[in-house]
């Protein structure tokens, strides 16, 4: 899922991106390790995840 038009390095495993992809949808079980037990969550968009590499800008809970 790489692509030079991302705004910073990966950025494709971000769930940002991947919402807008419709992760969540086509790939619910990945999608639910992703934010099983959150232990982060992204200034930018609010979202939880459990590993702040899937956060853009990432904060521990």
């Amino acid at each position: 899922m790489t692509n030079d038009n991302m705004p910073h390095p990966g950025h494709d495993k971000h769930l940002c991106y991947l919402i807008n992809l419709r992760y969540q949808e086509s790939n619910p079980e990945d999608y639910k390790a992703l934010i099983k037990n959150p232990q982060f969550f992204c200034r930018n968009c609010g979202r939880a995840a459990a590993d702040s590499k899937n956060l853009c800008k990432p904060v521990k809970l």
